[in-house]
């Protein structure tokens, strides 16, 4: 019952602290930069059932495979791409914790 509300809440409100912690001048800019990170979710779509609540999302879907992961860690390392890289690797985070959970 608890792991909806951590997993989500993982996913919204942990960009969001960093954001306002280490963006904060324009941490509305950063918060949606890493919001945006939700979209590799598009990825469940290729899976059968799309929605499986027993399932592990990392290393299933290609945007979470261990590979991804690692494209997603670099992307922390060039300030311009750092916001992404984070947005990334907190959905990652987020859905690793669901999976401990599980």
């Amino acid at each position: 019952m608890i792991q909806p509300f951590i997993h989500y809440g993982c996913h919204f409100l942990l960009p969001l602290a960093v954001a306002l912690i280490w963006y904060k001048p324009q941490w509305k800019m950063a918060y949606v930069i890493m919001i945006c990170g939700m979209l590799i979710d598009l990825d469940h779509l290729l899976a059968t059932p799309i929605f499986e609540p027993n399932r592990c999302s990392i290393n299933f879907h290609p945007l979470h495979s261990y590979y991804a992961i690692v494209v997603y860690v670099l992307l922390l390392l060039p300030k311009k791409t750092r916001l992404i890289g984070l947005g990334l690797v907190i959905h990652i985070i987020s859905d690793a914790v669901d999976c401990a959970l599980m």
